[in-house]
């Protein structure tokens, strides 16, 4: 059985002004959640900053989400590293809060082989019980790519290894590998202007940032998609356009944070290098937002 399908939420995590977690803020934005019909939480993803907390940061958020959504839905906790012993860590210690799942990136700036990522996943898996779904996403790996033949062979050869995050944007690639899994891969969208053709293809659903800022209509595409729907699904995807657009025209978690802060959901400090979004980009993200009808 999948983790879950439809449309998974990769969760910012709100900092306060003196660069805190805010824990009265993250856990309003869950409740939000879970009201406007998401799938699965993602906890300590790209879009939660998790390269800026400390080891006991990204645990404690961690265990929040976890008891704060009690079982209602499944939580996937991101526990990747480019060090293997730290991602075993993380996930071991992920795994005795409870959490139903782990979300693994791809090693970072390491740059390793086709042979080395198999190797590094591998360990982690073998360090846990809980499912694994990689995390294949180049343009923040060094260019690193988790090649079908070897995405496939993990899913087989491990058996808590359930699937791929896909945010490489090669359709083509995402095609081959599918091709190849005959049924072994569950497989999520890493990319909300994507989540249409790679449900198409034989996806489960998005791990999404639009969900932040628009919960409801990201878990009716996913719906409408996996009940054959294609006509209402392709809408709503089309209509999203120029707000995911806007979402990423500053690295992510920038403009998520933005979009937030207009909808009256402080989250507060982003934590540096992370810089506040520049006016022009602020003006045209709260112009797709009116567009799509969330402001």
């Amino acid at each position: 059985m999948a983790v879950f399908t439809g449309a998974g939420v990769a969760i910012i995590t709100p900092f306060k002004k003196d660069g805190s977690v805010d824990y009265d803020r993250f856990g309003q934005n869950i409740e939000e959640q879970i009201a406007g019909g998401t799938d699965a939480i993602i906890v300590c993803g790209t879009t939660g900053e998790a390269a800026t907390l400390s080891h006991e940061e990204h645990l404690d958020v961690i265990k929040y989400c976890i008891d704060k959504v009690a079982k209602r839905i499944p939580v996937i906790a991101g526990t990747g590293s480019n060090c293997t012993e730290t991602a075993i860590y993380l996930s071991t210690e992920a795994e005795k809060m409870g959490a139903d799942a782990l979300l693994v990136v791809t090693p970072y700036y390491n740059k390793a082989t086709q042979k080395g990522l198999k190797e590094h996943f591998k360990m982690v898996a073998d360090s846990v019980k809980i499912p694994i779904i990689l995390y294949n996403i180049p343009g923040r790996t060094g260019g690193v790519n988790i090649l079908p033949e070897t995405l496939v062979s993990l899913c087989r050869e491990c058996s808590n290894i359930v699937g791929v995050k896909d945010a490489t944007g090669n359709l083509s690639q995402i095609a081959t590998m599918m091709s190849l899994a005959n049924g072994d891969v569950d497989l999520y969208s890493g990319n909300d202007d994507q989540v249409v053709p790679i449900m198409s293809l034989g996806g489960l659903g998005v791990i999404s940032v639009l969900s932040n800022v628009a919960p409801k209509q990201t878990h009716d595409m996913c719906q409408a998609m996996l009940d054959g729907d294609v006509k209402t699904a392709r809408e709503i995807q089309l209509k999203a356009i120029d707000l995911i657009s806007s979402l990423f025209c500053e690295v992510n978690p920038i403009p998520v944070k933005k979009a937030m802060e207009l909808m009256g959901k402080d989250t507060g400090f982003l934590r540096r290098p992370l810089t506040e979004m520049e006016p022009e980009h602020a003006e045209r993200l709260k112009k797709s937002m009116i567009g799509f009808g969330i402001l």
